[in-house]
């Protein structure tokens, strides 16, 4: 299909606590030399006509990688990648967003096309990948105009990504090679990631 890279804001989701990492902040912890989220920026620009960062705390520091940097509504509340989400699509200028987690950093270079490509097929308003055995829900593809359908969703406080998405035409999107998915969650995650 063709390229619509103009089409899609990516959204680099930096925005939890890190808790299962001693509360360190994710994004900006360093893998092979350089803080994870540089090389989910590195992968993700290429594919898109803008990137934005959800972060609720480092701002400043965030804001050196050159991209806008986007609190959760509530930053203090740390409500999840949902309240990410809907910061990105309250930004977002292009027609959809994409996001991915900041510790996941071997995102392949077909992600946002394969994403749209298949949303775009099936008419969906909301495309979240798979690896074929579980949905990949930080994962995701939103059409903009949802905005004010996930701004309803969490003012009724609820936060799970599944349970939002299945109110909305949504699509899953197969991605082959589960590594894509890999998340760098623990210390025991990252020296296995980055033995040096």
């Amino acid at each position: 299909m063709t390229r619509r890279q103009d089409d899609i804001t990516a959204l680099v989701l930096a925005g939890g606590r890190g808790s299962r990492m001693g509360g360190v902040d994710k994004g900006l912890t360093p893998l092979q030399g350089k803080p994870l989220v540089a090389h989910i920026i590195e992968r993700l620009e290429p594919q898109v006509a803008h990137v934005l960062i959800n972060a609720n705390r480092n701002a400043e520091r965030y804001a050196d990688f050159g991209k806008p940097v986007l609190a959760d509504a509530d930053p203090a509340a740390y409500a999840g990648p949902l309240a990410g989400m809907l910061a990105g699509l309250q930004a977002c200028t292009t027609p959809w967003l994409l996001t991915a987690p900041c510790d996941s950093p071997w995102l392949p270079d077909h992600y946002a096309q394969h994403m749209l490509d298949t949303a775009l097929a099936a008419g969906a308003t909301v495309a979240m990948a798979s690896d074929g055995q579980r949905h990949q829900p930080v994962f995701c593809l939103i059409k903009r105009e949802l905005v004010d359908s996930l701004q309803r969703f969490l003012a009724a406080g609820d936060r799970k990504i599944d349970l939002w998405t299945r109110a909305e035409q949504a699509v899953e999107v197969l991605f082959e090679d589960s590594r894509i998915f890999t998340n760098i969650n623990t210390r025991d995650d990252l020296r296995r990631s980055d033995p040096n």
